[in-house]
């Protein structure tokens, strides 16, 4: 995948060019390859293993399972902390695997199943639901937001449904407001409705008239969760649960309300760098107050626990909690024409130019250029919770890639060793290798 992977533009991206762009993690301490490698659990290698038996019919398909293993493994110790990784061909077993830093191990032991915040991953299931009822005729593309939303959104005559999805409407992102901050880093808790963050909702600087140009703002999405349930009476939670979740058996996948994590399901831990850490990290670019950085207990290698940190602000932009293999689902039935008609689908897939995103960006749909081909999908980011996850173009493949940190991948040496996880484990999903990896690694 190109390198717009590894600055990426996930839920949190546009706070890094500001004070609290807490992205960025140093380089794990107290963790090398060897430590790692000996601390590998059962249920470890059980994963992996299960994932190289998958590919086994094909030419060297155990080989290379056993290859991303070890990269996997490798980003762990970088920097990436914990991954999970699950790569479906379309037949056979899936690879399968979980890998962490051994001190990560002390608070949870990762494995493929847990649950997970997927972030902005959430968009194409809100993206989904709209033209669902596009395709109703009770909502249309062309409608100007003020139609559904009056007073709401600046500028929303002239905005409409279309532009939100695709990010052409011209809006900021609340993300960048000294008011919202607090609340993302943890500092605050407070109870944010979609209306409270569509009201500090700046202008995009510099400004754009609506259809000019595609920039992300989660504002977009914001707003089209307050239309789904205006346009059906009912609430975001239970349309997902009503049309996307329970259908499709997601018995793991929910939209979260607030900072609780489902009981009885195991979950995975996130961490993302100290206010000291955070500091150093961003010096080259803005000067960070001292102190200011994500709330949560200490944890070795100057990092933070951001589990309990409130992830619901993000609603229809970036609430959802899910699984690997849940998501998967989702995704490969929406591509593979399950849940939408061929004309919404090809709406969906009707992109805008969005370089930053490594190609265009659809109706909450990115497509993106990898060094093995394209494939569409989605990434997300929330405080310690980053995913790419994507199909190919008819949804009979899949990847995910599941990393226990957001910001923690934006220093150099773990940002490649992400990366090229990503590109791998993308390559190996579309049946190529990649090229840029020695066959004997």
């Amino acid at each position: 995948m190109s390198a717009h992977t590894s600055s990426r533009h996930r839920i949190l991206r546009g706070v890094l060019t500001v004070a609290l762009a807490t992205g960025m993690s140093g380089v794990l301490m107290g963790c090398s390859d060897t430590e790692s490698s000996a601390a590998r659990t059962s249920a470890d290698r059980s994963a992996a293993d299960a994932g190289d038996a998958g590919d086994a019919g094909d030419a060297g398909g155990a080989a290379a399972g056993k290859r991303l293993a070890g990269i996997a493994q490798k980003a762990a110790d970088k920097g990436s902390l914990g991954v999970i990784v699950r790569v479906d061909r379309g037949s056979g077993s899936p690879v399968e695997i979980a890998r962490q830093a051994a001190w990560t191990k002390d608070d949870h032991r990762l494995a493929v199943d847990d649950q997970f915040r997927v972030g902005s991953n959430t968009k194409t299931v809100t993206a989904t639901l709209v033209l669902q009822l596009v395709a109703e005729d009770k909502v249309r593309l062309d409608d100007p937001v003020e139609k559904w939303l009056p007073g709401l959104v600046k500028g929303g005559a002239d905005i409409t449904v279309r532009m939100l999805l695709n990010h052409t409407s011209g809006l900021g992102d609340f993300l960048l407001t000294p008011e919202f901050l607090p609340s993302l880093t943890g500092q605050e808790r407070r109870t944010w409705r979609p209306e409270d963050l569509l009201a500090i909702t700046p202008e995009q600087d510099p400004p754009a008239e609506p259809g000019q140009k595609y920039s992300y703002s989660n504002a977009n999405y914001a707003a089209l969760g307050l239309i789904l349930e205006k346009a059906t009476g009912r609430s975001l939670a239970e349309l997902i649960e009503q049309k996307i979740t329970k259908p499709l058996g997601m018995k793991d996948s929910y939209l979260a309300t607030n900072a609780d994590w489902s009981t009885g399901k195991q979950h995975v831990t996130g961490y993302e760098p100290d206010a000291e850490r955070l500091k150093d990290i961003l010096s080259p670019t803005v000067d960070l107050p001292e102190g200011v950085g994500f709330v949560g207990p200490e944890r070795p290698g100057g990092n933070v626990d951001t589990a309990a940190i409130d992830p619901s602000w993000a609603g229809a932009a970036g609430a959802m909690v899910s699984t690997a293999q849940d998501w998967q689902r989702f995704l490969t039935a929406l591509m593979s024409g399950k849940l939408l008609p061929k004309a919404q689908m090809k709406q969906m897939r009707t992109t805008v130019s969005a370089p930053e995103e490594g190609g265009g960006y659809g109706l909450g749909l990115m497509k993106v250029n990898t060094p093995c081909g394209t494939v569409w999908g989605h990434t997300g980011g929330l405080p310690g919770y980053s995913s790419e996850i994507y199909t190919d173009a008819g949804g009979h493949r899949s990847v995910a890639v599941l990393t226990s940190t957001n910001f923690g991948i934006k220093e150099k040496a773990a940002a490649t060793a992400n990366k090229t996880l990503v590109e791998a484990a993308t390559c190996q999903m579309l049946g190529r290798s990649l090229p840029s990896l020695n066959p004997s690694e």
